[in-house]
């Protein structure tokens, strides 16, 4: 007698999936603040952000975070009042990652500026993972330079303390300065961070969870310190062309500055641009992609799923 297989099992996905006229909606008539001026600021190079994807797709997302920090805080006071406790001021931690050229640095500039504009949010700050990267120098000694981006090319523990010391309230915190021009961090230089209502803390790899360390009885991951996040979504294909174009932009701005790291790229012809920029993105970006930076999608809280034209068509938010 044949056996009939059983049936398999269904995972229900942790997400709610809309497509980008139905979170467009749950924007409620808010008003946007942002003109066409502050888009054109604040997008990157090769990013075609417009007036009309923040009202649909950024504006809704600042209004869902603002009723998370309300809430956070309101749990807060709660838990604090249950400890009897009169703890310093604690942040909101908003952790935004996603790969190299999908568009997550306009993303977190877009956001501060929306959340500025909330009543409840007037203090937001930015910092990116870039600052705590190991010097230039550091890297070349531990043979490191052409793993830059990679988890093991940060210093993870400076980076954990940091967020560590804003979300419990120091008044004042400091981290590291890393300049694009020259590809390296700038020697004795810091911003200040000074008790934000929100720090949205950007970058490759802060999705991570903790590495094992087996001298240590627990570990700590930056993300354990997020009361929210987002994951820049779209296809490795997609996002393959988007490096590449933004590299050949970049040979008429940055690479042309002499002081540029990169500015031998400069001279270089389409064609010879072009083979560079796909080597690189081949050796470097897709590598630690595909291995580091995608596995932790399913980590974040919210999902921005780009299509082909660099526009969000699918927002995923994670059920509660």
């Amino acid at each position: 007698m044949a056996r009939v297989p059983r049936p398999r099992a269904v995972i229900e996905s942790p997400y709610v999936e809309l497509d980008r006229a139905a979170w467009a909606r749950l924007r409620n008539s808010h008003p946007l603040s942002l003109t066409g001026d502050d888009v054109r600021r604040l997008r990157g190079t090769a990013d075609r952000l417009d007036l009309n994807e923040v009202e649909e797709v950024y504006l809704p997302l600042s209004r869902l975070l603002n009723f998370y920090v309300g809430a956070t805080a309101g749990l807060h006071r709660v838990t604090t009042d249950f400890l009897g406790e009169r703890p310093a001021k604690t942040p909101f931690v908003i952790g935004i990652a996603g790969s190299v050229a999908v568009g997550k640095s306009t993303t977190a500039r877009i956001l501060r500026e929306l959340l500025i504009r909330w009543p409840d949010t007037p203090r937001v700050e930015l910092v990116t993972t870039d600052g705590f990267l190991f010097p230039n120098a550091e890297l070349e000694r531990r043979g490191m330079l052409d793993r830059k981006g990679f988890p093991e090319s940060y210093d993870r523990r400076a980076l954990v303390r940091f967020v560590a010391a804003v979300k419990s309230g120091v008044t004042e915190v400091t981290a590291p300065v890393y300049s694009h021009l020259t590809y390296d961090i700038v020697p004795d230089e810091h911003i200040a961070v000074h008790q934000p209502d929100v720090l949205i803390i950007e970058g490759l790899n802060v999705l991570q969870p903790a590495l094992p360390a087996p001298e240590r009885r627990s570990t700590l991951a930056l993300s354990d310190f997020f009361d929210f996040s987002v994951y820049v979504d779209a296809r490795e294909s997609e996002i393959r062309g988007w490096y590449v174009e933004r590299f050949l932009r970049l040979r008429q701005t940055a690479f042309a500055d002499p002081k540029s790291y990169f500015h031998r790229y400069a001279s270089l012809s389409d064609e010879q641009a072009v083979d560079r920029a796909t080597s690189i993105w081949d050796s470097i970006n897709a590598p630690n992609l595909r291995q580091n930076v995608a596995p932790t999608r399913s980590r974040a809280t919210l999902v921005l799923g780009k299509g082909p034209d660099h526009s969000v068509t699918r927002v995923q938010l994670r059920k509660l």
